[in-house]
């Protein structure tokens, strides 16, 4: 049976993940964190795409900055981050196939899939020169459309990642016993069903479990929506059969390999946002990406779990429009 993680102990696990220490970090101020508006004012749109169609939010004017989430989310997710960067560009952030507003076409929902739908949405939208903003797997789509398409994409900004360093992993003992153990479950096929498909874990309690704020009935709605069936909720349960452990899938093993390589010599302008104390990025792995990356630029944002956008937006937000209007 999958035990129940608690928020700590999810927390504590990653930490193992992440590389050891070699610079202090300042711990964020606790001040009263402002009220997030849980409601979306930014207008929703549909193109064809393949078989299926794709949901979007747009809004501005400019040159292309494209935002993509990950697992269990959608594009709701950034849309109190958009408006600091629509003041000045066209921002789209589209909801990947399968979730958020988007079609249900018949496939597996792994990675391979959510890259052919994207490459087909961006081709459909007509998109150039474009600025990436990825989230979970949001931002390992977005740093493979980079290194396949290096020509398109000017910029990428990335945060809590499903990147190196946390993976891949050598083992589910090397992800510790609270971290390893839900993997493992979340894998099996049939408790993997069960806490996944049947019980909308992602939904219902990882979400919202990685978020330091409450979330209010608004939210709750519209990121269960999408997944109130539970045939829909197979990308949900996709993704963490993606994440590369024990050398499997060896298709993620590959993907992952190739991202840090293009990492190491991609010349373009890069930005981390990071938060305290994280989860996939904590600050000890920030060191990690600056000795990496040459052109990076790191912004640290302040209190936030993994779903920071839902704690920190305005920070996000200023970072990223700071951070285009020098680069």
């Amino acid at each position: 049976m999958l035990k129940t993680l608690t928020r700590a102990a999810f927390v504590a696990s990653t930490s193992l993940m992440a590389p050891q220490p070699t610079i202090a970090q300042d711990v964020a101020h606790k001040l009263p964190a402002p009220p997030i508006n849980e409601e979306l004012s930014i207008p929703r749109h549909e193109i064809a795409v393949l078989d299926s169609t794709m949901s979007y939010l747009e809004q501005g004017e400019g040159e292309v900055v494209l935002f993509l989430h990950g697992n269990p989310s959608a594009a709701y997710l950034w849309r109190n981050v958009m408006p600091f960067v629509s003041e000045n560009h066209r921002t789209i952030a589209v909801d990947l196939i399968g979730m958020g507003h988007s079609g249900k076409p018949d496939i597996e929902y792994r990675f391979a899939d959510h890259a052919r739908y994207l490459d087909a949405f961006v081709e459909a939208m007509g998109l150039e020169r474009i600025t990436l903003v990825g989230h979970d797997w949001g931002a390992a789509l977005a740093w493979d459309f980079a290194r396949r398409h290096p020509d398109e994409v000017v910029r990428l900004a990335f945060m809590e990642g499903v990147l190196p360093p946390a993976f891949p992993q050598p083992s589910y003992e090397a992800m510790g016993e609270e971290m390893g153990g839900m993997f493992r479950a979340m894998r099996d096929p049939q408790e993997g069903h069960r806490t996944i498909m049947e019980n909308n874990k992602f939904v219902e309690q990882i979400l919202p479990m990685m978020i330091n704020r409450p979330l209010g009935d608004m939210a709750r709605s519209e990121y269960g929506l999408p997944y109130r069936q539970v045939e829909d909720r197979l990308p949900t349960w996709a993704w963490p059969r993606e994440v590369p452990i024990e050398g499997e899938p060896a298709s993620s093993v590959t993907l992952m390999t190739d991202i840090q390589s293009f990492m190491a010599e991609t010349r373009m302008p890069v930005l981390l946002a990071y938060a305290e104390p994280g989860v996939l990025v904590p600050p000890l792995a920030v060191p990690f990406y600056t000795g990496l990356i040459q052109n990076l630029e790191t912004a640290f944002v302040g209190q936030g779990l993994h779903f920071i956008q839902e704690d920190q937006p305005v920070a996000i937000g200023r970072a990223l429009a700071d951070w285009l209007r020098r680069k």
